[in-house]
């Protein structure tokens, strides 16, 4: 599932915890699809310039969940 949707479902948690673990099942996702980039990068499957787009587009989106999870955690932590 793309991680956009993952999101979605995040939104909806039931719970801070639940909420956590969905952004960090999202997390997983952008982190299987930075690997599958390199691996695509590697092969030379596709233009190089559109690749590296989508790599730095995706490490974009790394750092955002890792930073939105960590603020969750803190925010649970506070309660």
């Amino acid at each position: 599932m793309a991680p956009v949707l993952q999101y979605g479902e995040a939104q909806a948690a039931e719970s801070p915890d639940d909420f956590i673990h969905k952004m960090k099942v999202a997390l997983k996702e952008l982190r299987e699809t930075f690997n599958a980039l390199r691996v695509i990068r590697r092969m030379n499957w596709i233009d190089l310039g559109e690749i590296e787009d989508n790599i730095n587009e995706n490490n974009e989106l790394i750092s955002i969940f890792i930073k939105s999870i960590e603020t969750a955690r803190n925010n649970n932590n506070k309660k």
